[in-house]
């Protein structure tokens, strides 16, 4: 037994999440679309008389241990030391937690602590394992140590574990559906950076599941940060040369506006040199440019200022009575979502596949539309299914995947 009969035991939980539409808009200030998952993360969290910090978990074969003074509070010494500690890439998801309230509510760590970690969100499929673990975590220390937060400062808190102790460029959607996502509901979030709205119902007959590809996703991975670093480039120019201010967030630039404006004084490519020298820095502050890549800035630029249009009309349209005619156009912004992802370079030939066997079985079978989620590259294809008929032919484009590929599969359902 990982803990003993003396220690009062806390104990934190969140979901994963489906991205339904938005995804890498996010960082760009995009609406997004977000529904939690029936997988959660738990974390349990019980102080020691000693100075000890434990992190175990279900999912993981050995144990972290250290003493609470090796715990670096510096956000780069912290990253540094979980990168070369062995098991530290995924206790910093937890131990991170504390270096970030230690930084911002002043927290004294005084007593060792044992963390016992049980998630069933799949890792590294794009439903925001991750997340889901920052915010459970910080959800049981609230209650260990009477922390007080207001609004969105755990799912801030929990994205600044992820950027800078963990080291990974996400956007705040993920942290924000951990912690406001209700079943049932879509969550509209405006990511300028934390406008929650009200989660809307699903009209009856409405699913969303997700069909997992096979392919792990990373949202560290260069693919990612540069498709990110690419659009904030682009954000930099476009406010150089227009001498107009967006705020920081491209999208607050129309899909019009963007095409008579931005796309003529965006170059197609941009080597990292020749964008440092003439523009300095991005106003990232989670991404550098790095002199010696070339990055695809128009289309990375486009692509969350479409998205941001795309995300707006599907809220609009699923608030409308769902007939045959809503069902096309909805599924028609999902596959423009999906076809976009590939444009920017985070597209995937099995996600593409799926997407492909949802567009061939089409609305008169249920299934409606279908995008790559999250940070693309792999993960899970997000599949909108009516009637209890969709929600069947979603299963069976699955089963006739999984056995095509003869992967070890995971059906997401909302």
């Amino acid at each position: 037994m990982f803990f003993n009969q003396t220690q009062a035991i806390i104990t934190g939980t969140a979901p994963g999440r489906l991205d339904v539409m938005g995804g890498i808009a996010d960082y760009s200030g995009s609406w997004v679309l977000q529904m939690p998952i029936a997988e959660r993360a738990t974390v349990q969290v019980a102080l020691r008389n000693d100075k000890l910090l434990r992190v175990a978990s279900a999912n993981a074969t050995e144990a972290i241990e250290l003493d609470i003074k090796d715990l670096p509070l510096d956000f780069g010494e912290a990253r540094q030391f979980f990168n070369r500690k062995k098991e530290g890439e995924w206790a910093a998801y937890v131990l991170g937690c504390l270096v970030v309230l230690a930084k911002t509510k002043g927290l004294k760590l005084r007593q060792g602590m044992d963390f016992w970690v049980k998630s069933d969100v799949p890792i590294g499929k794009g439903v925001s394992s991750s997340a889901a673990l920052e915010v459970a975590t910080m959800r049981a220390l609230a209650q260990l140590f009477d922390l007080q937060f207001q609004g969105t400062e755990i799912a801030l808190l929990a994205q600044m574990v992820e950027n800078q102790v963990v080291g990974a460029p996400c956007g705040l959607m993920d942290q924000l559906a951990a912690c406001f996502g209700q079943p049932g509901h879509l969550l509209p979030i405006q990511c300028q950076p934390d406008r929650v709205a009200s989660p809307v119902p699903l009209p009856p007959g409405i699913r969303f599941v997700g069909i997992d590809s096979g392919i792990r996703h990373s949202v560290g991975g260069a693919s990612y940060g540069d498709v990110r670093t690419a659009a904030f480039m682009g954000l930099r120019i476009i406010e150089a040369e227009l001498g107009r201010s967006l705020k920081g967030y491209l999208c607050n630039l129309s899909p019009a506006d963007f095409e008579q404006n931005g796309a003529p004084i965006l170059p197609e490519s941009m080597s990292g040199k020749d964008f440092l020298d003439k523009y300095g820095i991005t106003s990232d502050p989670i991404t550098e440019v790095n002199p010696h890549k070339v990055y695809w800035v128009k289309s990375c630029t486009r692509h969350p200022v479409y998205e941001n249009f795309r995300v707006r009309t599907f809220g609009k349209l699923i608030l409308q009575n769902i007939d045959n005619e809503s069902l096309m156009l909805l599924g028609e912004l999902m596959f423009q979502s999906h076809e976009s992802y590939s444009s920017v370079g985070l597209g995937n030939g099995h996600t593409d596949e799926i997407v492909e066997m949802v567009r061939k079985a089409g609305h008169g079978s249920g299934v409606f539309g279908a995008k790559i989620t999250g940070g693309g590259s792999g993960g899970t294809v997000c599949v909108g299914c009516f009637g209890a008929e969709g929600l069947a032919t979603a299963r069976s484009i699955f089963n006739d995947y999984q056995r095509i590929h003869g992967f070890d599969l995971r059906f997401i359902e909302t």
